[in-house]
């Protein structure tokens, strides 16, 4: 029913995971992500895996163990697919025998793909090969990972839901975008992205952290990050693509 992507920025310790789906809130059931492991659990989801995984992983175990554990104990593994990370930045994963066709995943250094009711295997190969070329931000890398994989056929089925999600070393994500039941929900998800850099990740990056328990209390560099971004849009010759009542509306 889905096809998704964990990734982790070596240099940055940035997380992230996209997922997108002909069923209703993918982005809902699929990841459990934290602040230095994630979990996506598909096909037949499983929340269980993805609560216990990730509360295992954070505390260090490795992501091969966990997911032999979890396999080991649940009856009904053949229908079950997950990939994870784990907190020392290794992967593993899971295709049941059970799963619908075309199933499969890869796994690499940085990234793990995983898919199943897929057109064919060409889905997971191109979002994990473009995912290594993409450029730009997590979010903007994985979005394009994902669209890579729709253009290559995508879910057997159709579209519904896409879900992307990036945390930065926090329990709490840096940014967590859904669409629930859309037509093009990946193109959905890019405009939402869109306008998240308007004012939304200028805010996000100076929330509270673990670190600095306060975050940054001073409103100007914010605001001049805001303006900056808005200056850059219109050199560009692009607007605002918020659907937001005008601010005082």
């Amino acid at each position: 029913m889905t096809y998704s992507i964990i990734a982790q920025d070596r240099d940055t310790g940035e997380i992230g995971l996209a997922v997108a789906s002909r069923f209703f809130a993918a982005g809902a059931a699929v990841p459990y992500v934290g602040a230095r492991c994630a979990v996506a659990t598909q096909a037949f989801v499983n929340p269980l895996w993805g609560v216990e995984g990730r509360q295992r992983l954070a505390a260090g175990e490795g992501a091969s163990s966990v997911l032999a554990d979890l396999k080991s104990r649940d009856a009904a593994q053949a229908i079950r697919q997950c990939h994870m990370m784990d907190a020392q930045g290794d992967f593993a994963a899971h295709t049941g025998a059970e799963c619908i066709d075309w199933a499969g995943h890869l796994v690499g250094k940085t990234h793990s793909v995983a898919g199943n009711m897929l057109v064919d295997a060409g889905v997971v190969e191109a979002t994990f090969a473009a995912y290594e070329k993409a450029e730009g931000t997590m979010a903007e890398r994985l979005l394009a990972a994902m669209e890579a994989g729709e253009e290559a056929g995508g879910d057997r089925r159709g579209r519904q839901a896409a879900g992307l999600t990036v945390h930065r070393g926090q329990d709490y994500p840096f940014l967590s975008l859904r669409v629930d039941d859309d037509a093009d929900p990946l193109a959905e998800l890019r405009r939402l992205l869109d306008v998240a850099d308007e004012r939304y990740l200028h805010v996000a990056g100076a929330m509270p952290t673990a670190e600095n328990f306060s975050g940054l209390t001073d409103r100007a560099p914010i605001d001049r990050a805001i303006e900056a971004a808005e200056a850059r849009r219109r050199a560009e010759g692009r607007v605002s693509r918020s659907r937001a009542t005008e601010t005082g509306a």
